[in-house]
């Protein structure tokens, strides 16, 4: 049960509420979780969870893009953030703005493989330096 504990504390902090998993995380391990399932299983959650702002945030572009393209503040933000969203993804993994940064992903319409890679690849390693650097 600790497994699915950790994957939920994992989903949740990836999603835009205000919750961490590494707290979470830490105490599984320091529990005798072996650390390749905690990372594992944190990952899988936390992935999945970017992987759902992604598509909120794809949602949210149909029900809103008339009015943001409409206005000069909106239409600017979405040309800025086409030209940047893929290096501004290499901050995805930091606690606070990285959850919104996917949910902007989606809103962007960028390409979902490659901000799978570059997010997904980036929280996986969050949590391989927690294990191996903070235990």
């Amino acid at each position: 049960m600790p497994e699915v504990a950790l994957f939920i504390s994992a989903f949740l902090a990836a999603t835009i509420f205000p919750f961490s998993s590494e707290i979470a995380f830490v105490t599984a391990i320091a529990n005798d979780m072996p650390k390749s399932t905690a990372i594992i299983v944190a990952s899988i959650g936390n992935v999945l969870a970017i992987i759902v702002n992604y598509w909120f945030g794809y949602w949210l572009y149909e029900k809103t893009h008339e009015r943001l393209e409409k206005s000069k503040v909106g239409k600017n933000s979405l040309e800025y953030g086409k030209k940047y969203g893929y290096p501004i993804l290499l901050f995805s993994w930091l606690p606070v703005i990285g959850d919104p940064l996917t949910l902007v992903a989606g809103v962007l319409r960028l390409n979902f493989l490659v901000f799978l890679i570059i997010a997904g690849t980036l929280r996986v390693a969050r949590y391989v330096a927690i294990a191996y650097f903070a235990m």
